[in-house]
């Protein structure tokens, strides 16, 4: 008999702070503002015969370092269809609306999302987690829920599921 059961990683410090603003369309924008964000992780999984998974730590690890690269930067979206994004030596410029947007690179962190909203969020944690499905596999992992929530009672789910 294989025995499942549902892992929820959900720590202090799988958090991060971060400036953005969401893009409703051509014309219209959140003024610049930032969250709190946190993230939670959701595995369906086989217990092993030692009553053990696999070393969670792992994908602990993977998570806080993900929330630890966007920590204290403002994120823009380098796939949005409203704001093209240049360079201009030291700045990136965001294209909106007729306006520039002057933002020093060296607080932004430019992330291949169409618009920097937490399913956006949601789906890019999904995918860096997912880099090598067969790991996944090999840890017996049948699906993987990612959670990023920017207060309280308000967060997006991404999920991913093992294809037979």
């Amino acid at each position: 008999m294989v025995r499942v059961a549902n892992l929820e990683i959900h720590k202090e410090e799988l958090a991060f702070s971060a400036g953005h603003f969401t893009i409703f369309s051509a014309t219209e924008r959140e003024q610049l503002h930032g969250h709190n964000y946190y993230v939670s992780a959701d595995f369906l999984l086989s217990i092993g015969p030692n009553g053990l998974a696999f070393d969670y730590r792992h994908y602990k690890k993977k998570l806080i370092t993900l929330c630890d690269k966007l920590d204290r930067h403002f994120l823009l979206p380098s796939k949005s269809p409203y704001m093209p994004i240049t360079e201009e030596g030291d700045y990136w410029v965001a294209h909106y609306n007729h306006k520039k947007l002057f933002f020093l690179k060296e607080d932004v962190i430019l992330l291949p999302l169409t618009n920097i909203t937490i399913e956006e969020l949601a789906h890019w944690f999904l995918q860096n987690m997912l880099v090598n499905e067969e790991e996944m596999r090999a840890h017996a992992i049948y699906n993987l829920a990612i959670k990023v929530y920017n207060g309280p009672g308000q967060s997006a789910r991404a999920a991913w599921e093992v294809r037979t």
